[in-house]
C-alpha cells in the first residue's frame, strides 16, 4: 500500500529542502525526493563551491599585490589547485550534511530515486538512473526508497542543468561545463569561455586570476547583458585591465579538438573569423530546466521554452501540481527558488498574508571582482516602459573606506520616477556590492520613496554610504562628490 503525505517535494536543491522545511512547520506530513544529492546544484556544483573557488582567488590576489597594503611577501606565491578544489568540496560536503540534518530535525521523509509523476496524487519512485558526478556525498541514512508514494501536493523542484548548443557539447575533458570547471584535474594555461553571463564571467574571473589566459565569446554587444549596460561596460574594462580578453558580438561556430587543446573558430560581427586556441573551453551559454521524464505530458501540465508554467504561486494548470525554481522558469537564481516554495506552499495552507512572487524585486549577484549586484529596472528598460527618471551616481574613489580598503573601483547607480520618488532600480558594481545590494531590495519592497533614502542615517565610514550618496545625486544634493 503506497505511504501517503500532504506534501512531496521533488528535488532537494534550495528551493525544494527550504520549501520542505516550512512545509513541515506548516503541519504536514511532508517528503523530499532527491535523486543524486540533498542540496542540489546550487550547494554541491553551483553557488557555494564556486563561491569557495573565488575565495581562493581572492586570497591569491591580495597575496600576489602585498605592496599595496604595505606588506612584504618573502617567495613567490602560487595555487595548489588540487588543495583549492579539496576545500571547495569540503565546504559543500559540509552543507550537504546540513541540509540533511535540517531534514531530520524538521522529521522530513528522504526518498532516495527518480521520481515520476502518475495519475493524480502519485510519485513513481525508481532506482536513480543519472550517473552522479563525483566525488560524490554520501547518501543520509534512514532514507526512503523505490515504492509508489501518494500526496494531495506535488511540488516540481527539479532545477536546470547547463544548455549545451550544437558544436558545443561537452566531453569532460576539453570542452567544460561548470562541473567539470569545478574540479579540475590540473590548471589550464589557457580558456575560452563562451557565454559571459554571470558563470561564464565568474568562473573567467577565478582562471584569470589563478594565472590562465582566458578569452570570453560574447553573442551579444555587451557582456553580463542583462546588467545595466554602464555597470557592464565598466566592468569588462575592470577586467580587461586584468588581462581578459573579450569577443563581442561573436559566436563559435566550429571547435576542433586536438590531443590536449580546442581551437574555436569564433565568427565576429564583420562576419570574419578569427581562430583561439586554448587547453580548454568552458561551454557557460546557461542553463535548461530539468522537465523531462517527470510525467507532466501524461497529467496535461503545461509547459513553455523547457519550463513548466506556472502563476505567482507556483501552481500549474493542473490541480495539486505545483512547480518552483529553476524548472518553473527564469530568473534561474537560488533565492528566486527559496522564496517561491516558501510562497507556493503558505499559499496551500492557506496561510495570511502570502503575497504572489514580484520578479521585480529579485536581487541579481555576479561574484566576479569587481563584484557586480542589481535589482529592479536598467536604465534602458526604465526609459523603455515610458517612466521620466532621474539617476544618480556615487564612485567608491570618492568614498573614505573603499579608500582604506585599496578597492576605489566602481560605482553605485539608482534610477528613480521622477513623477513618483519611487526607487525603479539600483545597479553597483564594485568591491562587497552583492552584501549592500539587499539595502535597496529591502526599500523597493517597503515602496521607499527618495526621501525616505535621503532622511535614513547610514554608518560611517562604511560602503553603504555610497547608497545613500547615490540617492542624493540624483537629486542634486550629493555631499560629497
Amino acid at each position: 500500500m503506497a505511504e501517503n503525505y500532504d506534501v512531496i517535494i521533488i528535488g532537494s536543491g534550495p528551493g525544494g529542502y527550504v520549501t520542505a522545511v516550512r512545509s513541515a512547520q506548516l503541519g504536514f506530513k511532508t517528503a523530499i525526493v532527491e535523486r543524486e544529492h540533498l542540496g542540489g546544484i546550487c550547494l554541491n556544483w553551483g553557488c557555494i563551491p564556486t563561491k569557495a573557488l573565488l575565495r581562493s582567488a581572492e586570497i591569491k590576489h591580495y597575496a600576489d599585490h602585498p605592496g599595496a597594503y604595505g606588506l612584504k611577501i618573502d617567495g613567490t606565491v602560487s595555487a595548489d589547485m588540487a588543495a583549492v578544489v579539496d576545500r571547495s568540496r569540503k565546504v559543500s560536503l559540509r552543507l550537504n550534511g546540513g541540509v540533511g540534518f535540517l531534514m531530520k530535525k524538521n522529521k522530513v521523509d528522504v526518498i532516495w530515486g527518480e521520481a515520476k509523476l502518475g495519475k493524480a496524487g502519485e510519485v513513481v519512485v525508481s532506482k536513480t538512473a543519472k550517473k552522479p558526478m563525483e566525488p560524490q556525498p554520501p547518501v543520509p541514512k534512514g532514507t526512503k526508497g523505490e515504492g509508489t508514494y501518494t500526496a494531495k501536493h506535488v511540488i516540481v523542484a527539479t532545477g536546470a542543468r547547463p544548455r549545451v548548443l550544437p558544436g558545443l557539447e561537452p566531453d569532460g575533458k576539453l570542452v567544460w561545463t561548470y562541473f567539470e570547471a569545478m574540479v579540475p584535474p590540473e590548471m589550464p594555461k589557457s580558456l575560452v569561455v563562451v557565454g559571459s553571463g554571470a558563470i561564464g564571467i565568474e568562473f573567467a574571473h577565478f582562471y584569470r586570476t589563478m594565472g590562465a589566459e582566458v578569452t570570453v565569446v560574447e553573442v551579444l554587444p555587451q557582456i553580463m547583458p542583462v546588467e545595466d549596460a554602464e555597470v557592464s561596460k565598466f566592468a569588462q574594462k575592470q577586467f580587461e585591465k586584468q588581462g581578459m580578453k573579450f569577443l563581442l558580438e561573436a559566436k563559435v561556430t566550429k571547435v576542433e579538438k586536438g590531443a590536449n587543446s580546442v581551437t574555436a573558430h569564433v565568427q565576429k560581427k564583420d562576419g570574419t573569423v578569427e581562430k583561439i586556441t586554448a587547453e580548454r573551453m568552458i561551454s557557460a551559454v546557461g542553463v535548461q530546466g530539468n522537465i523531462e521524464n517527470l510525467g507532466l505530458e501524461t497529467l496535461g501540465v503545461k509547459t513553455d521554452r523547457g519550463c513548466i508554467v506556472v502563476d505567482g504561486y507556483g501552481r500549474t494548470n493542473v490541480p495539486g501540481i505545483y512547480a518552483i525554481g529553476d524548472v518553473a522558469g527564469p530568473p534561474m537564481l537560488a533565492h528566486k527558488a527559496e522564496h517561491e516554495g516558501v510562497i507556493c506552499i503558505e499559499k496551500v495552507a492557506n496561510f495570511p498574508g502570502v503575497h504572489a512572487l514580484d520578479k521585480s524585486k529579485i536581487p541579481g549577484c555576479t561574484y566576479c571582482s569587481p563584484q557586480v549586484a542589481s535589482v529592479g529596472l536598467t536604465e534602458a528598460k526604465a526609459k523603455e516602459a515610458g517612466y521620466d527618471i532621474r539617476v544618480g551616481r556615487f564612485q567608491f574613489g570618492a568614498n573614505g573606506k573603499a579608500i582604506a580598503l585599496g578597492e576605489d573601483q566602481g560605482f553605485i547607480k539608482t534610477i528613480f520616477d521622477k513623477k513618483t520618488g519611487q526607487l525603479l532600480g539600483a545597479h553597483m558594481v564594485g568591491a562587497e556590492v552583492t552584501e549592500l545590494i539587499q539595502g535597496f531590495v529591502v526599500a523597493m519592497n517597503l515602496e521607499t520613496t527618495e526621501e525616505e533614502l535621503m532622511h535614513t542615517v547610514f554608518p560611517h565610514p562604511t560602503l553603504s554610504e555610497m547608497m545613500k550618496e547615490s540617492v542624493l545625486d540624483a537629486y542634486g544634493r550629493a555631499l560629497n562628490a
